[in-house]
């Protein structure tokens, strides 16, 4: 697991984890705690298995958000035209046509 720091609205920095295997990609946020997580290459995403409601928002190739659904357990979600997709807690302040820029490292 990767984790990566994203610039969200504001400037505002957005640390999310990016799995790097198929077993970390199926499990996903279920028994983490409630972290963004990044699935890149990615349009759908599944809350099999998960307790509580997620916020899931769906990225072009971008990072512009295209779509933002709150999804309960037990749902499988897709957008066809997203290239990534980000599973955060519910509230995130992400909306539709927000673009998320990748944090410069320093030095």
């Amino acid at each position: 697991m990767v984790t990566r720091s994203l610039l969200g609205p504001r400037g505002r920095p957005i640390r999310v984890l990016v799995p790097g295997s198929r077993r970390e990609r199926a499990r996903g946020l279920r028994g983490r705690r409630p972290v963004p997580m990044l699935f890149e290459r990615a349009r759908s995403v599944h809350t099999f298995g998960m307790r509580e409601t997620i916020e899931v928002a769906f990225l072009d190739r971008e990072l512009r958000v295209i779509r933002v659904r709150s999804v309960p357990p037990r749902r499988i979600v897709l957008a066809l035209r997203a290239r990534h997709v980000l599973e955060m807690p519910v509230g995130s302040s992400l909306r539709r046509g927000v673009r998320l820029r990748a944090a410069s490292s320093p030095g």
